[in-house]
């Protein structure tokens, strides 16, 4: 029975992802690759966009999430109105300790909602940049750790553009995947009618799973192997987007990192204890693609980032599995891009 170096077996940390995912596939009907992505993202210590037209679901797959894990959450409201301060906090004067006193902002929760992002101001939406890289809060000169897990969920709309802002590079930058949920299937749609037509799906749904255990889930994301070509793989893959004539911006070092903790996280989810291409080629647009800027002849030509990450994936070549010769790897079979075997005497 495979287990990490904290002692958890992953037998019990499947059966723990496998109970939050049908939480929240109860509420988001017809979904699954939506919520296995938004999965992904918790376990590799990432934050996530959903970016989609109104009315399909991202403020209702954030708190499906949320309300799934017994954890603390905060939702906030982005207006044009709202200042830096509501989330991080402010220090207010105390008069009776005559003393400077610490009002926490909305950020600091285990996990934060961000409903429309992208109607805060440029410099509202920058007070969050620091929290999702470092989980820290710095309020005048002073330090404020965040809870651990710490995850946010934000949410955008793509087409009304009134009255709204658009994410900076730096702070989509700091989103390891963006995802799109889209329309239901209309047999999906129709059971939705049967089983949420009179009533929110949110207010029955119970926490199936503890912070604590999200945690452990997280340390073993952490010690899922990636052998070398596969590295390699991720980072040839991420280097194409910066030479990529279609590209007027490419990737950052910071996306290399999320995907390969994305995929480590994937092979989690499959119960494989090593990751494989295949886990980094199937996350390579949800992590890749909102921080790549077209050119303006691409977007004349109607050529999206999606479509540029697609044909960077097609045309990189997959690294062949490695021959280990004499050595038993999971499942009796040969190991290939799992951990190294023992030699033995």
């Amino acid at each position: 029975m495979t287990t990490y170096d904290d002692g958890a077996d992953l037998t019990d940390l499947t059966a723990t992802v496998e109970r939050v995912r049908s939480s929240v596939e109860a509420v988001i009907e017809g979904k699954p690759e939506v919520v296995r992505l938004a999965l992904t993202v918790l376990l590799a210590e990432g934050h996530l966009l959903i970016e989609d037209v109104p009315g399909v679901g991202k403020t209702m797959l954030a708190k499906a999430l949320a309300r799934s894990i017994d954890c603390s959450v905060r939702r906030i409201q982005f207006t044009p109105d709202l200042l830096p301060s509501d989330i991080t906090g402010v220090s207010i004067w105390d008069q009776q300790r005559r003393d400077f006193e610490f009002k926490p902002g909305a950020v600091f929760a285990q996990i934060v909602i961000g409903d429309e992002i992208n109607r805060a101001s440029p410099k509202t939406q920058s007070a969050l940049l620091e929290s999702m890289e470092e989980r820290q809060v710095t309020i005048d000169g002073q330090t404020y750790e965040l809870p651990i897990p710490f995850m946010v969920v934000a949410t955008q709309n793509p087409v009304e553009m009134e009255g709204t802002y658009p994410l900076p590079e730096a702070q989509r930058d700091r989103f390891m995947a963006r995802v799109s949920i889209g329309y239901p299937h209309p047999e999906a749609e129709l059971r939705m009618l049967d089983v949420h037509g009179g009533v929110s799906p949110l207010d029955d749904l119970q926490p199936v799973a503890h912070a604590h255990e999200v945690v452990k889930l997280i340390e073993a994301v952490r010690g899922v192997h990636v052998a070398e070509p596969v590295r390699r793989y991720a980072v040839d893959l991420v280097a194409a987007t910066r030479a990529h004539p279609d590209l007027r911006l490419g990737a950052s070092p910071r996306a290399t990192l999320h995907l390969l903790r994305a995929a480590k996280a994937s092979a989690a989810l499959s119960g494989r204890e090593y990751a494989l291409p295949d886990d980094v080629q199937a996350l390579a647009v949800a992590v890749l693609a909102h921080r790549l800027l077209p050119t303006a002849q691409a977007q004349l030509n109607r050529r999206t980032a999606e479509q540029v990450v697609q044909e960077i994936v097609q045309q990189t070549p997959v690294p062949a599995a490695p021959q280990q010769a004499g050595g038993i790897g999971l499942g009796g079979r040969t190991p290939q891009f799992g951990r190294p075997q023992p030699r033995g005497l």
